[in-house]
Order: structure tokens, then C-alpha cells, then sequence
């Protein structure tokens, strides 16, 4: 059974979920958003799992510390940075769309990159972190009220909506994946 097929069920508001407007989130994060290929946001967050999961566990624990020039992250950091990502995003998104209106700090991907130690951790471990992660960023939004997409708040001194972030997370995800395949998979030397 793939997690969709476990999932299905419990699923609601998937048809009443409409693409971010331009005014939900600052245009930087349409960079991400704008990957996101129809509004079936809560059904894409559990196909991403399901298909990424073939692609990340084919990746081998010394494959996993290859970086593609010596100034970038391994692929244990940008699996690492995809997980701490998405865990900020669904917290902002829990923390708007339950109704707190304080506004959230910024999230700085290096200060949190430099002090993960992710080359020090098994590369499942990673896999496994950010299979669970997904799982519940997938449960929190399909459990999410109707009234909970709209709400909106401040992060990192920019506007966003619950929807916009659900939208990001995503988008994200594909662009980091979109980075693994064509940065690193295919680059990594395959012994004989």
C-alpha cells in the first residue's frame, strides 16, 4: 500500500483549495510557488512523497556526501535543508491558521544548515527524518478548516497565507528535487 492509498480517506478540502493570488505571498516565493502544477495542494504533498522516496532511497550512504563543487551543500544537506523547510513553513502555517496574529522571526537556511550537522548523520536517517516531516506537513493540512487556507500573518517581516505556504512547501521540495537529479545524480562517478 503507498502512502497516498493509506491516506485517501481521511482527505478533506482537496477540491476547495484555489492556486495562491499574487497578493499572498511576496514574488520571491512564487519562484517556488509557480512550480506547483494544479490546486490539488494536499493530494500533491502525498504524491511527492511516494515518487521522491524511490528516487532518495536509491541513493547510496557514500553517495549521499557528494557535493557537486566544493562550495555547495551534500546531498544529506539539501535533503537536510528541504526538512527544516518545510518544519518552519508548517508551523507558520499552524501558527496563522489558528488564529495567533504575532508576528513570526525569519528563518536563515544557513544558520540553521551550519548547525544541523547532517554529513554526521546516516543518510536513511535523513530520508526517514524527512519522510515523517512530510507525513505530518500532509495530515496537518489535510485536517486543515476551510477557514484556516485564507488567514494570513507576518514572517520574516513579509505577508503570507496559510495557502501560499502549503503552495511553497511544495514548490520547494520540487525545486530541490529538480536540483538533486540534475546537480547531483547525474554527476555522481558510478564505480564499475
Amino acid at each position: 500500500m503507498t502512502f497516498v492509498e493509506a491516506t485517501l480517506p481521511g482527505e478533506r478540502n482537496r477540491d476547495m483549495i484555489s492556486i495562491p493570488e499574487r497578493n499572498e505571498a511576496t514574488p520571491y516565493f512564487f519562484t517556488y510557488i509557480d512550480r506547483v502544477p494544479s490546486n490539488d495542494i494536499v493530494g500533491l504533498l502525498a504524491t511527492q512523497i511516494d515518487q521522491s522516496l524511490i528516487t532518495l532511497r536509491d541513493i547510496s550512504e557514500k553517495d549521499s556526501l557528494y557535493r557537486y563543487a566544493p562550495n555547495k551543500w551534500s546531498v544529506r544537506q539539501v535533503l537536510n535543508h528541504v526538512t527544516d523547510t518545510e518544519r518552519t513553513f508548517v508551523f507558520r502555517s499552524f501558527w496563522f491558521a489558528r488564529g495567533f496574529d504575532s508576528p513570526l522571526p525569519s528563518f536563515d537556511q544557513v544558520v540553521a544548515a551550519s548547525n544541523a550537522g547532517a554529513d554526521d548523520r546516516p543518510w536513511n536517517n535523513h530520508v526517514e527524518e524527512f519522510r515523517l516531516t512530510r507525513l505530518a506537513t500532509h495530515m496537518f493540512f489535510t485536517n486543515l478548516p476551510s477557514t484556516g487556507w485564507d488567514r494570513s500573518g507576518t514572517a520574516s517581516d513579509m505577508p503570507f497565507t496559510v495557502r501560499a505556504m502549503a503552495f511553497f512547501i511544495a514548490g520547494h521540495f520540487d525545486h530541490h528535487m529538480a536540483i538533486l537529479r540534475e546537480r547531483y545524480l547525474t554527476a555522481i562517478p558510478r564505480s564499475s
